[in-house]
């Protein structure tokens, strides 16, 4: 490592670098524009190291420029480690840009042994097997990766990421073909070339002779074999069914991967209309079930067809639901809040209302003919023109006052509810769209709620209202106050819900009531009717004599002595006889007669 570092530093010095440390963002497009120019020699090493070494005739003719590029591509990959030891990586959320923790975290990865074993100095080998071996550079492969994250971050800062995954898996089908046509050509040297119908044709043959022949049979075959087409010589030697059997297999796993990613890379470019094709399938169903007017129907479906076509189908809420708020905003921020600004009331209020306000629009578009508002209708909204034209037309729907373009709003004093507005909440005028007009809306409710927060800003937007008014002779300023009124119409609203509230508990108690009562009489009459069965079963005899015991227990009553009288003689044998006895014996209560217990 200590080695490693000097080199670096010697690096710097060669190099004139400044001795302050720079640290490089992952993030940032200096970091990107890097794997960009690394991508370069890995590609180079990846496709021409292996033709180099299979085709004899590329190799020696051109070895000097091969020497030049191998060189810049070493130098490249030198500067690639520096370039790792510079770059920043988060920890805890924050870059971290300390010198000897980037330079320890890079030295100890995986990664860095690899780099390690692709800077091994294998040209020196040229000097033992000479210059027909470029095959001693294969270390250089282990680069890979680099192109692997170019590629990727690539996908992520395009704006046509399907295209991309289309090209790239087309590059690496054809650096596969082009590695399997280098190697069969080789494999053919090896049997003997022309030994076969297999094996490449006799290079003494003037029309198999030139290099570009070579490479250009090469990789026909390898094409119609990889893709399983077929149609190539068929094999002879034992060697040679083993090395197409090989290429089959390896053709196999390529076709499965092309099917695979073009069916999911084509689903995915037509995800969006397809959903937006179901939406537009479910509104006909709906107007053919509704017997909806063949007039009404086509201006639904023009009305569809210029979103898609416009570009305008997109649910902006839909898409901008997975950021944070911070990020959100600015994006509606940067937006929308030009045009925000262009409505007078707003034009001087603070940054932090227009922030919050921005976040509150709402896009509409609507189609040729379509009422915005009408005369007398009750103004909930305010209305921003992006793009189209509106016309304010007379209650015939044909005669055109003034036409609104980009950048033109109306409604902003009906949603303020000024006191003493002429007009009130209600529109003044026939609104009406000449063709296909988006629109930004903003609702009375989200400006009421985001002027909580601001009251300041809630005055001078007020202040501002009422001039305005006053300029156009609207305002009476003793008039009633809207707000009193939508004040007082929230009391008796809040009052009505708390009597029906009360109307329903006490509904609630009295039903419980009721239903309490009426199982008590249930219940009582039950006991009733159960007392007078069994008076009824009980035999006469019995009932006789019970009669004649009540007569007699009533003329015995009026001969005996009072009840205290009476209990005294009692309680002194039971005290006598508890003294003799040593027990208590307690008299027995003789059972009431049938029919006396109350029933």
């Amino acid at each position: 490592l200590n080695r490693f570092n000097k080199v670096v530093q010697l690096f710097h010095t060669c190099a004139g670098l400044p001795q302050e440390v720079t640290v490089i963002d992952p993030a940032g497009d200096t970091y990107y524009h890097w794997l960009l120019v690394i991508t370069i020699p890995v590609m180079y090493n990846w496709t021409l190291i292996i033709a180099r070494a299979c085709f004899e005739e590329l190799q020696t003719d051109y070895v000097v420029y091969w020497f030049i590029l191998d060189f810049i591509s070493d130098l490249v990959y030198l500067a690639d480690m520096v370039f790792r030891t510079r770059t920043g990586y988060l920890d805890q959320g924050l870059l971290v840009k300390d010198e000897q923790k980037l330079r320890e975290r890079y030295m100890t990865s995986f990664q860095f042994k690899l780099d390690l074993v692709s800077m091994i100095p294998t040209d020196m080998l040229y000097v033992v097997f000479g210059l027909n071996y470029p095959e001693i550079r294969l270390n250089k492969l282990l680069r890979f990766n680099r192109m692997l994250e170019f590629f990727q971050r690539t996908e992520t800062r395009t704006n046509y990421p399907n295209a991309l995954r289309i090209s790239n898996l087309v590059m690496y089908i054809v650096v596969i073909i082009h590695w399997n046509a280098c190697l069969y050509y080789s494999f053919s040297k090896a049997i003997g070339l022309g030994a076969d119908r297999f094996v490449y044709p006799d290079p003494s043959d003037p029309e198999f002779g030139r290099l570009v022949r070579k490479y250009a049979y090469s990789m026909y075959w390898s094409t119609l074999t990889l893709t399983t087409i077929g149609e190539t010589p068929p094999p002879v030697e034992n060697s040679e069914y083993f090395f197409v059997v090989m290429d089959f297999l390896v053709g196999v796993l390529i076709f499965a991967t092309i099917v695979g990613n073009v069916g999911s890379m084509i689903t995915n470019m037509n995800a969006a209309r397809a959903d937006f094709q179901a939406r537009i399938d479910a509104i006909k169903q709906y107007m053919t079930f509704r017997k909806v007017s063949h007039l009404l129907h086509l201006r639904v479906i023009k009305w569809f067809d210029f979103l898609w076509t416009n570009k305008k189908a997109v649910d902006e809420r839909e898409v901008l639901k997975y950021l944070p708020d911070k990020l959100r905003a600015e994006i509606a921020i940067n937006v929308h809040l030009d045009t925000l600004k262009k409505v007078r009331i707003f034009a001087d209020c603070e940054a932090g209302l227009l922030v919050e306000l921005v976040l509150k629009l709402q896009p509409q578009v609507y189609s040729p003919g379509d009422y915005i508002c009408k005369k007398g209708d009750i103004g909930r909204e305010m209305y921003i023109i992006k793009e189209g034209k509106l016309a304010v037309v007379a209650d015939d729907g044909v005669t055109h006052f003034v036409v609104l373009s980009d950048g033109s709003y109306f409604g902003e004093i009906s949603i303020l509810a000024i006191k003493g507005s002429k007009a009130g909440n209600r529109r003044t005028a026939n609104i009406r769209s000449i063709g296909y007009s988006d629109l930004f809306c903003l609702s009375k409710d989200d400006l009421m709620e985001t002027l909580t927060e601001y009251p300041d800003a809630k005055a001078l937007l007020e202040e501002k209202g009422r001039q305005i008014l006053m300029k156009d002779g609207l305002l009476d300023l003793e008039g009633p106050d809207p707000k009193e009124m939508e004040e007082k119409v929230e009391r008796m609203t809040s009052t009505l819900d708390a009597l029906q509230t009360q109307y329903a508990r006490l509904l609630a108690e009295h039903e419980a009531a009721h239903s309490k009562l009426k199982h008590r009489v249930a219940r009582l009459e039950k006991k009733q009717a159960l007392g007078w069965e069994a008076v009824a079963m009980e035999p006469a005899w019995r009932q006789q004599g019970r009669g004649r015991g009540r007569s007699q227990e009533g003329k015995g009553e009026r001969s005996q002595p009072p009840q205290r009288e009476r209990e005294r003689p009692g309680a002194a044998a039971g005290v006598s006889g508890a003294g003799r006895g040593g027990k208590t014996k307690m008299a027995a209560t003789p059972d009431p007669p049938p029919g006396e217990d109350g029933v």
